[in-house]
């Protein structure tokens, strides 16, 4: 959070988009553990900077990559760390929510 105050102008802002994980027990530091996380209030109050919080809204950003996966021109597959069934689901969700190495980008094929 400091490094993202620090990278922009006084009196600006950021938005904090994504998942938030109230506990995580996976996660290697104390206060992510307990779903917190420690930034320097302090700056951005004297700074005059704003915070905008909330869930990513996929459909906002998924229609683009969606039709250049289509048409060809983006190769998903370079990211892609499994290829899995609809029955596997479960296993796999297991592998990454464990965070197993090799379980960050599963592509789940429902139609097998």
């Amino acid at each position: 959070m400091d490094d993202q105050f620090a990278a922009v102008r006084s009196t600006s802002g950021i938005d904090v988009v994504g998942v938030f994980v109230p506990q995580d027990p996976g996660a290697k530091d104390k206060l992510a553990k307990q779903g917190q996380i420690a930034f320097d209030f302090g700056n951005s109050w004297t700074t005059g900077l704003s915070m905008g919080t909330g869930q990513a809204p996929p459909k906002r950003y998924d229609r683009e990559p969606r039709d250049l996966i289509h048409l060809g021109k983006a190769k998903p597959s370079l990211i892609v760390s499994r290829e899995i069934t609809l029955a596997g689901a479960p296993d796999a969700y297991e592998h990454f929510n464990k965070r197993d190495d090799g379980w960050t980008k599963v592509l789940l094929h429902l139609d097998q």
